[in-house]
């Protein structure tokens, strides 16, 4: 990033302070840098567990055209095992979601009218891009530590955030039973750009498509009982790729893991307010998981912290010439855009977390039914994956 910040930055006007450098800070940056205001990133992102990084977000259309919009899209490939570039983003093409019965979904690009439903991305190479393009944006400095004063404070340091812990801004969590256990699989057969989900006795795997659209690399998120997320930690790379194989009915063949097994816990929560009044007089705002968190089952964590960034740079955008930065009235603006949303995105994911873990047979035979209903439903499918899209309208 940027040369000797602490000594370069730490003395300059700041128009907009942005407290935690991960994907979503350092977005909503280049964003308001091209606004031509001056930002102040605070604090490196964290760094990954040791060993390989299995990490891998799915990007929606709507995030997608955002971070190309600043230059930070992923382009190329990183080297795999044998020194080949292998594709940093696959383009998911279809989605095929599988009941704990003959219930059954589907998705496909074609039936859209678009490329891809989403794309699957290696964190790493999009964190790369980022760096990339924060390092080259004149307009913001890299800083160790917060200037004592700015108009606007944006708090993006992540679901633990200590700042919003000082502003005293309560947040809601609770826990899931669940825990997600991710890593990375080769497959005997190619995935065909397929992302692929099950619901099982409470259980939801996803494989997500990894290395191009004809790689055969998938990325796993498990979402299972906390004391069974542990043993799959410990478990023998074999016994743990058995078990997904039979999970999921041997769709891709044989498989082998890739990288060690990692876990985390699983958690609904929500800032109950997103703005607030800083010490030294400043407005501050929440976004990303500093602001709500919820269950990876659809795949739109990410997007939605994106989603906080792009609205909250059109706000700031939008406003009026007199109106300043940090006025509590052009911030509601911003909190009660999101809010909506990301009420409406957390209260689908939970719902259907609780739909799925019953274990009654008459739930199961209802929501298998539910299923296969809405595949036949067009008008419907199409609305749900314009959604998923980030694509509302």
């Amino acid at each position: 990033m940027s040369s000797s910040p602490s000594q370069t930055g730490s003395h300059r006007r700041h128009d907009v302070v942005i407290r935690g450098a991960g994907i979503v800070g350092q977005t909503l940056a280049l964003l308001l840098a091209r606004d031509r205001l001056k930002v102040a990133l605070v604090g490196l992102p964290r760094p990954a567990a040791a060993g390989p990084d299995v990490r891998a977000y799915a990007i929606n259309t709507a995030a997608r055209e955002l971070l190309r919009s600043v230059r930070a899209w992923p382009e190329g490939g990183a080297p795999g095992d044998s020194g080949e570039a292998l594709p940093s983003v696959t383009p998911v093409t279809a989605m095929a979601v599988q009941g704990d019965g003959s219930g059954a979904l589907r998705f496909s690009a074609t039936e859209q009218g678009t490329e891809a439903l989403g794309w699957i991305v290696d964190v790493p190479a999009l964190e790369q891009r980022l760096a990339h393009a924060v390092h080259f944006q004149a307009g913001i400095t890299c800083l160790d530590e917060a200037p004592a004063h700015a108009p606007l404070t944006v708090v993006c340091e992540g679901r633990r955030s200590a700042t919003r812990a000082e502003l005293g801004i309560d947040y809601d969590v609770r826990p899931y039973p669940h825990k997600a256990v991710a890593a990375r699989l080769s497959c005997a057969q190619p995935h065909g750009g397929v992302a692929r989900q099950w619901f099982h006795q409470g259980e939801i795997l996803a494989l997500l498509p990894l290395g191009g659209a004809q790689g055969n690399s998938v990325a796993l998120v498990w979402s299972v009982p906390a004391e069974q997320a542990d043993a799959w930690t410990a478990a023998a790379p074999e016994a743990l790729a058995q078990a997904v194989q039979d999970r999921c009915g041997h769709a891709l063949g044989e498989m082998a893991l890739d990288s060690p097994a990692q876990s985390w816990p699983l958690e609904l929560s929500r800032a109950q307010r997103w703005i607030a009044r800083g010490a030294s007089g400043g407005g501050v705002v929440l976004a990303g998981d500093a602001a709500h968190a919820m269950h990876p089952l659809a795949g739109q964590g990410l997007n939605v912290g994106l989603a906080d960034a792009a609205e909250l740079a059109r706000v700031l955008h939008a406003r009026e010439f007199w109106r300043e930065l940090g006025d509590p009235r052009l911030l509601r603006r911003y909190e009660r855009a999101r809010q909506a949303d990301v009420s409406a995105m957390g209260w689908l994911t939970d719902g259907l977390f609780g739909l799925f873990n019953q274990t009654d047979s008459r739930v199961q035979a209802l929501r298998n039914w539910g299923l296969s209903g809405v595949d036949r439903l067009g008008p419907l499918k199409h609305w749900l994956a314009r959604q998923a899209m980030g694509h509302a309208g």
